[in-house]
């Protein structure tokens, strides 16, 4: 295909965030058919979560509140310097059908409003051929 009929070619903002991905050890791909405006979902298909992207915590609110072995980042705010989201945990299941992904480590996914004003955050793994979702505070 020619680069210059590539609607992603004309999107320098989404070529900086792949390669974003990349610089931090992901391994971003397209996940699924295109939506009903043609664009596509690119995730990290990493199988596990890259070096350059653990030990975080869930957002600036959880980093501001560690008081010991505090993380360099959150994942909410590394994720919007990429100019990326966190997956839903309905996107991270879904992801779980294009192979195993998080066997040793865990993924942050988008917390719902109401858990996080309760102080919790949420993360999802698979271990055991399950997809597991769970909390911390």
């Amino acid at each position: 295909m020619d680069r210059r009929s590539c609607p992603l070619a004309a999107q320098p903002e989404k070529l900086k965030s792949l390669a974003e991905m990349e610089t931090t050890g992901g391994e971003p791909d397209v996940v699924g058919a295109a939506d009903e405006g043609g664009a596509y979902l690119f995730v990290d298909c990493a199988p596990e979560s890259p070096l350059g992207r653990r030990s975080l915590c869930y957002d600036a609110e959880a980093l501001r509140s560690r008081k010991q072995n505090k993380p360099q980042n959150s994942a909410i705010d590394l994720a919007a310097a990429m100019g990326v989201s966190l997956l839903t945990e309905a996107q991270y299941r879904d992801l779980q059908q294009f192979g195993e992904f998080d066997l040793k480590t865990s993924s942050w996914v988008a917390t719902p409003l109401d858990i996080r004003k309760r102080g919790g955050a949420l993360f999802c793994d698979r271990r055991y051929g399950k997809v597991f979702v769970s909390q911390r505070r």
